[in-house]
């Protein structure tokens, strides 16, 4: 059985009767499947993220009354997971939040729409509040990055 990263090195003796004479071949085959994709690597192609600085928006948090609720992409809110709500960047935009108030910052992913009171442009799930350490403030400016990751993000190589 061939594995990643093994050399394989074979001898393969044929034996044919012609005309009742035994003649042999040997065919050496040597072959070297692809190497593993380890989770050092993995992490050197994420790191290489772009990021593109979006400015400031004003940014709320949100999490008890929607806890267990379906989110507008379709999963169901956990208000502790770093995710946030914006009315119109596509489900799954990863973005840096910054809190310039005390250098905090988060990394969230978009899955919800929102938030629906006028001059917010972000509502926070509660999780991501507490990372900002925002919530007694309730609504504060924030410095926001989207990341682009060289790579399409993978739940499996979430949890290396």
């Amino acid at each position: 059985m061939v594995t990643a990263g093994n050399f394989i090195d074979t001898k393969e003796t044929n034996t044919e009767t012609e005309n009742g004479v035994k003649t042999e071949s040997t065919t050496e085959v040597k072959t070297e499947a692809a190497p593993t994709v380890t989770p050092a690597a993995t992490e050197t192609e994420t790191s290489s993220a772009k990021m593109v600085e979006m400015g400031t928006m004003t940014a709320s948090w949100y999490g008890p009354g929607f806890h267990g609720r379906t989110t507008a992409n379709g999963e169901v809110y956990d208000q502790m997971a770093l995710t946030a709500a914006h009315k119109e960047l596509p489900f799954g935009t990863m973005l840096l939040v910054t809190n310039p108030r005390n250098g905090r910052s988060a990394f969230v992913r978009i899955n919800d729409r929102g938030p629906y009171i006028n001059g917010r442009d972000l509502d926070l799930s509660q999780g991501t509040a507490t990372a900002l350490k925002m919530i007694k403030r309730g609504v504060i400016e924030v410095k926001v990055e989207e990341v682009i990751l060289p790579i399409k993000f993978s739940p499996s190589l979430s949890s290396r």
